[in-house]
Protein backbone atom coordinates (compact mmCIF):
# COMPACT_ATOMS: atom_id res chain seq x y z
CA UNK A 1 0.00 0.00 0.00
CA UNK A 2 1.34 3.64 -0.99
CA UNK A 3 1.43 5.94 1.90
CA UNK A 4 -0.68 9.17 1.65
CA UNK A 5 -0.64 12.09 3.05
CA UNK A 6 -3.85 11.39 5.08
CA UNK A 7 -2.06 8.92 6.36
CA UNK A 8 0.96 11.21 8.08
CA UNK A 9 -1.96 14.01 8.71
CA UNK A 10 -4.08 10.83 11.23
CA UNK A 11 -0.77 9.75 12.96
CA UNK A 12 0.26 12.91 13.48
CA UNK A 13 -2.80 14.10 15.10
CA UNK A 14 -3.21 10.62 16.94
CA UNK A 15 0.11 10.47 18.06
CA UNK A 16 -0.30 14.33 20.02
CA UNK A 17 -3.53 13.63 21.23
CA UNK A 18 -2.40 10.15 22.33
CA UNK A 19 -5.83 9.61 22.48
CA UNK A 20 -8.46 7.99 19.34
CA UNK A 21 -11.47 9.70 20.34
CA UNK A 22 -10.22 12.81 20.46
CA UNK A 23 -8.35 12.51 17.26
CA UNK A 24 -11.01 11.39 15.34
CA UNK A 25 -12.66 15.14 17.12
CA UNK A 26 -9.74 17.08 15.94
CA UNK A 27 -9.57 15.67 12.13
CA UNK A 28 -13.49 16.08 11.82
CA UNK A 29 -13.90 12.19 10.98
CA UNK A 30 -15.51 9.30 12.62
CA UNK A 31 -13.30 6.80 14.84
CA UNK A 32 -13.58 3.70 12.66
CA UNK A 33 -11.97 4.84 9.49
CA UNK A 34 -9.49 6.84 11.37
CA UNK A 35 -8.23 3.00 13.37
CA UNK A 36 -8.02 1.76 9.80
CA UNK A 37 -6.20 4.33 8.19
CA UNK A 38 -3.52 3.82 11.03
CA UNK A 39 -3.46 -0.02 10.88
CA UNK A 40 -2.99 0.53 6.77
CA UNK A 41 -0.41 2.92 7.60
CA UNK A 42 1.38 0.56 10.35
CA UNK A 43 0.90 -2.26 7.94
CA UNK A 44 3.04 0.24 5.03
CA UNK A 45 5.68 1.14 7.24
CA UNK A 46 6.01 -2.68 8.30
CA UNK A 47 6.10 -2.00 12.64
CA UNK A 48 4.09 -0.55 15.16
CA UNK A 49 4.05 2.88 15.48
CA UNK A 50 1.51 2.80 18.80
CA UNK A 51 0.59 0.61 21.55
CA UNK A 52 -2.86 0.38 22.30
CA UNK A 53 -4.70 -0.74 25.14
CA UNK A 54 -8.00 -0.29 26.46
CA UNK A 55 -6.56 2.97 28.89
CA UNK A 56 -4.13 4.52 26.58
CA UNK A 57 -2.05 5.19 23.39
CA UNK A 58 1.42 5.63 23.40
CA UNK A 59 3.66 5.79 20.63
CA UNK A 60 6.76 3.17 20.34
CA UNK A 61 10.49 4.18 19.62
CA UNK A 62 9.16 3.68 15.65
CA UNK A 63 6.55 6.10 16.19
CA UNK A 64 8.71 8.49 17.98
CA UNK A 65 11.43 8.34 14.78
CA UNK A 66 8.44 8.59 12.53
CA UNK A 67 6.27 11.61 14.13
CA UNK A 68 9.16 13.54 13.65
CA UNK A 69 9.47 13.07 10.02
CA UNK A 70 5.75 12.56 9.48
CA UNK A 71 5.66 16.77 10.68
CA UNK A 72 8.72 17.60 8.87
CA UNK A 73 7.06 16.33 5.60
CA UNK A 74 4.13 18.30 6.12
CA UNK A 75 5.61 21.33 7.19
CA UNK A 76 7.77 20.86 3.80
CA UNK A 77 4.72 20.41 2.06
CA UNK A 78 2.66 23.15 3.21
CA UNK A 79 5.88 25.30 2.57
CA UNK A 80 6.99 24.39 -0.86
CA UNK A 81 2.80 24.58 -2.07
CA UNK A 82 2.70 28.19 -0.22
CA UNK A 83 5.80 29.00 -2.60
CA UNK A 84 4.53 27.57 -5.84
CA UNK A 85 1.32 29.69 -4.99
CA UNK A 86 3.04 32.89 -4.51
CA UNK A 87 5.13 32.21 -7.71
CA UNK A 88 1.98 31.83 -9.25
CA UNK A 89 0.84 35.01 -8.19
CA UNK A 90 3.88 36.79 -9.17
CA UNK A 91 4.75 37.26 -5.57
CA UNK A 92 7.95 35.17 -4.83
CA UNK A 93 11.00 34.41 -7.69
CA UNK A 94 13.82 36.64 -9.31
CA UNK A 95 13.11 39.06 -11.39
CA UNK A 96 16.11 40.91 -13.82
CA UNK A 97 15.19 44.53 -14.32
CA UNK A 98 16.75 46.68 -16.99
CA UNK A 99 16.98 50.36 -16.08
CA UNK A 100 18.63 53.70 -17.80
CA UNK A 101 20.40 55.73 -14.99
CA UNK A 102 18.08 58.85 -15.89
CA UNK A 103 15.03 56.79 -14.48
CA UNK A 104 16.45 57.22 -10.99
CA UNK A 105 15.90 60.42 -10.70
CA UNK A 106 12.02 60.08 -11.57
CA UNK A 107 9.62 57.43 -11.29
CA UNK A 108 11.99 54.27 -10.40
CA UNK A 109 13.22 54.82 -6.87
CA UNK A 110 9.50 55.39 -5.86
CA UNK A 111 8.25 51.66 -7.88
CA UNK A 112 11.35 50.12 -6.22
CA UNK A 113 10.12 50.97 -3.02
CA UNK A 114 6.36 50.20 -3.85
CA UNK A 115 7.55 46.44 -5.38
CA UNK A 116 9.99 45.94 -2.20
CA UNK A 117 6.55 46.70 0.50
CA UNK A 118 4.32 44.45 -1.91
CA UNK A 119 6.10 42.25 -3.11
CA UNK A 120 8.79 40.99 -0.68
CA UNK A 121 8.90 37.22 -1.99
CA UNK A 122 10.07 38.67 -5.61
CA UNK A 123 14.50 39.69 -5.71
CA UNK A 124 14.87 42.27 -7.72
CA UNK A 125 18.29 41.92 -9.43
CA UNK A 126 19.21 45.21 -11.16
CA UNK A 127 21.05 45.92 -14.61
CA UNK A 128 21.97 49.59 -15.41
CA UNK A 129 22.56 50.27 -19.31
CA UNK A 130 21.47 52.04 -21.88
CA UNK A 131 18.32 51.77 -23.66
CA UNK A 132 19.40 50.15 -26.78
CA UNK A 133 21.11 47.50 -24.32
CA UNK A 134 18.02 46.60 -22.37
CA UNK A 135 16.03 46.04 -25.11
CA UNK A 136 18.85 43.69 -27.12
CA UNK A 137 18.25 42.09 -22.82
CA UNK A 138 14.93 41.68 -23.45
CA UNK A 139 15.43 39.85 -26.97
CA UNK A 140 17.79 37.74 -25.87
CA UNK A 141 15.84 36.74 -23.06
CA UNK A 142 18.52 37.42 -19.97
CA UNK A 143 16.45 41.17 -18.50
CA UNK A 144 12.75 40.69 -17.84
CA UNK A 145 11.33 43.82 -18.00
CA UNK A 146 13.01 47.10 -18.52
CA UNK A 147 12.67 51.01 -17.71
CA UNK A 148 13.70 52.99 -20.10
CA UNK A 149 13.81 56.31 -21.83
CA UNK A 150 12.28 56.99 -25.43
CA UNK A 151 12.20 53.65 -26.62
CA UNK A 152 11.94 52.57 -30.60
CA UNK A 153 9.30 50.67 -31.53
CA UNK A 154 10.65 46.72 -31.70
CA UNK A 155 8.82 43.63 -33.00
CA UNK A 156 8.33 41.45 -30.11
CA UNK A 157 8.03 43.84 -27.38
CA UNK A 158 5.08 45.94 -25.32
CA UNK A 159 5.92 49.45 -24.07
CA UNK A 160 3.65 50.78 -21.43
CA UNK A 161 4.19 54.75 -20.88
CA UNK A 162 5.08 55.47 -17.00
CA UNK A 163 5.50 59.36 -17.48
CA UNK A 164 6.21 62.31 -19.66
CA UNK A 165 8.53 64.53 -18.79
CA UNK A 166 9.64 68.18 -20.58
CA UNK A 167 12.93 69.27 -22.11
CA UNK A 168 15.14 71.83 -20.87
CA UNK A 169 17.93 73.64 -21.91
CA UNK A 170 21.33 73.45 -20.01
CA UNK A 171 23.93 75.79 -20.19
CA UNK A 172 27.14 77.43 -18.88
CA UNK A 173 26.26 79.66 -15.96
CA UNK A 174 28.13 81.69 -17.68
CA UNK A 175 25.95 81.60 -20.70
CA UNK A 176 24.20 85.08 -22.26
CA UNK A 177 21.00 82.90 -22.11
CA UNK A 178 21.84 81.78 -18.36
CA UNK A 179 20.34 84.74 -16.61
CA UNK A 180 16.63 84.01 -17.18
CA UNK A 181 14.72 81.12 -16.04
CA UNK A 182 13.60 80.38 -19.96
CA UNK A 183 15.31 80.27 -23.04
CA UNK A 184 14.18 79.44 -26.79
CA UNK A 185 16.41 76.24 -28.01
CA UNK A 186 17.34 79.28 -30.84
CA UNK A 187 19.79 80.99 -28.02
CA UNK A 188 21.94 77.73 -28.27
CA UNK A 189 22.14 78.13 -32.05
CA UNK A 190 26.06 78.89 -31.69
CA UNK A 191 26.67 76.24 -29.34
CA UNK A 192 28.58 72.54 -29.89
CA UNK A 193 26.41 70.18 -28.12
CA UNK A 194 27.04 67.09 -25.22
CA UNK A 195 24.78 64.84 -25.21
CA UNK A 196 24.51 60.66 -25.02
CA UNK A 197 25.93 58.39 -28.09
CA UNK A 198 23.02 57.53 -30.78
CA UNK A 199 24.24 53.83 -29.59
CA UNK A 200 22.47 54.61 -26.24
CA UNK A 201 19.29 54.57 -28.16
CA UNK A 202 18.31 56.28 -31.25
CA UNK A 203 14.95 57.72 -30.96
CA UNK A 204 16.19 59.32 -27.27
CA UNK A 205 19.17 60.77 -29.20
CA UNK A 206 16.72 62.48 -32.18
CA UNK A 207 13.79 63.62 -29.37
CA UNK A 208 16.01 66.84 -28.19
CA UNK A 209 17.94 67.41 -31.49
CA UNK A 210 14.15 67.55 -33.32
CA UNK A 211 13.31 70.98 -31.12
CA UNK A 212 16.40 72.41 -32.27
CA UNK A 213 15.37 71.49 -36.09
CA UNK A 214 11.75 73.00 -35.48
CA UNK A 215 13.46 76.33 -35.13
CA UNK A 216 15.54 75.70 -38.60
CA UNK A 217 19.37 74.17 -37.08
CA UNK A 218 21.06 70.95 -36.45
CA UNK A 219 23.62 71.18 -33.82
CA UNK A 220 26.72 69.42 -34.35
CA UNK A 221 27.36 67.38 -31.14
CA UNK A 222 31.04 68.02 -30.30
CA UNK A 223 30.93 65.27 -27.29
CA UNK A 224 29.38 62.30 -26.02
CA UNK A 225 29.06 60.89 -22.39
CA UNK A 226 27.16 57.91 -20.97
CA UNK A 227 25.41 59.58 -17.95
CA UNK A 228 23.87 63.24 -17.28
CA UNK A 229 26.15 63.53 -14.13
CA UNK A 230 28.72 63.64 -16.98
CA UNK A 231 27.27 65.65 -19.62
CA UNK A 232 26.48 68.25 -16.62
CA UNK A 233 29.83 68.28 -15.59
CA UNK A 234 30.97 68.97 -19.49
CA UNK A 235 28.71 71.55 -20.06
CA UNK A 236 29.70 73.44 -16.69
CA UNK A 237 33.19 73.57 -18.00
CA UNK A 238 32.67 74.83 -21.01
CA UNK A 239 32.72 72.45 -23.60
CA UNK A 240 28.92 72.81 -24.46
CA UNK A 241 25.56 73.01 -24.02
CA UNK A 242 22.69 70.56 -23.87
CA UNK A 243 18.68 69.50 -24.11
CA UNK A 244 17.94 67.21 -21.69
CA UNK A 245 14.95 65.72 -19.69
CA UNK A 246 14.10 67.94 -16.88
CA UNK A 247 14.92 65.35 -14.01
CA UNK A 248 18.44 67.26 -14.46
CA UNK A 249 17.55 69.41 -12.32
CA UNK A 250 17.67 67.64 -9.19
CA UNK A 251 21.49 67.12 -10.35
CA UNK A 252 22.54 70.54 -11.94
CA UNK A 253 25.73 71.69 -10.22
CA UNK A 254 26.00 75.73 -9.80
CA UNK A 255 27.93 75.62 -12.84
CA UNK A 256 25.21 74.98 -15.17
CA UNK A 257 21.60 76.73 -15.44
CA UNK A 258 18.31 74.42 -16.33
CA UNK A 259 16.31 77.03 -18.88
CA UNK A 260 12.64 75.76 -19.62
CA UNK A 261 11.25 75.72 -22.82
CA UNK A 262 8.19 76.90 -22.98
CA UNK A 263 7.87 76.58 -26.81
CA UNK A 264 9.07 73.00 -26.89
CA UNK A 265 6.25 70.35 -27.65
CA UNK A 266 8.31 67.67 -27.86
CA UNK A 267 8.64 65.74 -24.46
CA UNK A 268 10.29 62.89 -22.94
CA UNK A 269 8.66 59.42 -22.39
CA UNK A 270 9.34 57.24 -19.52
CA UNK A 271 8.17 53.69 -20.11
CA UNK A 272 7.75 50.12 -19.04
CA UNK A 273 9.15 47.69 -21.44
CA UNK A 274 8.68 43.66 -21.64
CA UNK A 275 8.21 41.02 -24.13
CA UNK A 276 5.25 40.56 -26.10
CA UNK A 277 3.07 37.19 -24.49
CA UNK A 278 5.06 37.16 -21.35
CA UNK A 279 2.87 35.16 -19.42
CA UNK A 280 4.77 34.81 -15.91
CA UNK A 281 2.86 36.29 -13.19
CA UNK A 282 6.25 38.25 -11.48
CA UNK A 283 6.54 40.41 -14.53
CA UNK A 284 2.42 41.29 -14.83
CA UNK A 285 2.97 41.86 -11.19
CA UNK A 286 5.97 44.50 -11.58
CA UNK A 287 3.92 45.97 -14.30
CA UNK A 288 0.86 46.67 -12.03
CA UNK A 289 3.22 47.88 -9.42
CA UNK A 290 4.93 50.40 -11.81
CA UNK A 291 1.64 51.40 -13.24
CA UNK A 292 0.45 52.36 -10.10
CA UNK A 293 3.28 54.30 -9.12
CA UNK A 294 3.46 55.91 -12.52
CA UNK A 295 4.04 59.92 -12.96
CA UNK A 296 4.76 60.52 -8.72
CA UNK A 297 7.88 61.53 -7.53
CA UNK A 298 9.96 59.94 -5.37
CA UNK A 299 9.20 61.00 -1.89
Amino acid sequence: MDIELRHLRYFVAVAEELHFGRAAQRLHMAQPPLSQAIRQLEAAVGCPLLTRTSRSVRTTPAGDAFLDRARRTLRNLDRDVGEARSIGRGEAGVLHLGYVGSVMMTVLPQVLRRHLDELPGVELRLHESFTARVVDGLLDGSIDAGVVRDPDPVPGLVTTPLLTEAYVAVAPATHPAATAAEASVLALRDDPFVGPPRSAGARAFEKPLSLCEERGFRPAVAHEASHWLTILRLVGAGLGVTIAPECVRTIAGPDVRCLALPDARVRSEVALVHREGEMRPMVAAFERVAAASGGQPPA
